[in-house]
């Protein structure tokens, strides 16, 4: 069953020029059938989301997300079809009207156990509105100069860039 779905996915990835070729970002690349350039990072519309092995209702439910807001990474579509990526690499297809262009990201960092500084302007020798665990969900509300503004229950403020998954490097975000 796999192998099927991996041949599968390389098909459509290459019917519809939808392979991701490192060193490029998603406005290097062509749009596609939605109009909007891959890769690019969505978050999920509702709280139980079906993600499956292939591009249509007939494939399996590999698993189900349950968290509304968690962002993913379109890399490929097929019809009203999405293959996202999620922040631990796991890969699947969504139904398109399943996602929301609402921009949110995960907190990362280097080690689990570590806490990520929110601080009240972009400089870390601004005052430190909070630290977030690794694994929190944030909106994005604005990204510029290697720094976005995030919100959240109960933090507002900026992080440096790279600790989101979910906003690509130097990206702006308004």
């Amino acid at each position: 069953m796999f192998w099927r779905f991996g041949s599968l996915a390389a098909l459509v990835g290459s019917m519809l020029g939808a392979s991701i070729m490192p060193g490029h970002t998603a406005k290097d690349l062509s749009p596609t059938t939605s109009g909007l350039p891959i890769p690019r990072y969505v978050s999920l519309k509702s709280d139980h989301v079906n993600v499956r092995a292939g591009p249509t209702k007939d494939n399996d439910v590999a698993w189900v997300y349950t968290r509304a807001g968690l962002p993913v990474e379109v890399t490929a579509e097929f019809e009203n079809w999405r293959r996202v990526r999620d922040s631990e690499g796991a890969e699947g297809w969504v139904y398109h009207s399943l996602l929301s262009g609402r921009r949110t990201a995960v907190v990362t960092m280097k080690k689990k156990d570590d806490l990520a500084s929110i601080y009240d302007h972009p400089d870390v020798t601004s005052a430190v509105a909070a630290r977030l665990q690794a694994g929190v969900v944030a909106q994005v509300r604005k990204c510029a100069n290697n720094w976005c503004r995030i919100t959240g229950n109960g933090f507002d403020g900026w992080i440096e860039q790279q600790r989101l998954w979910g906003v690509y490097a130097d990206e702006k975000v308004d």
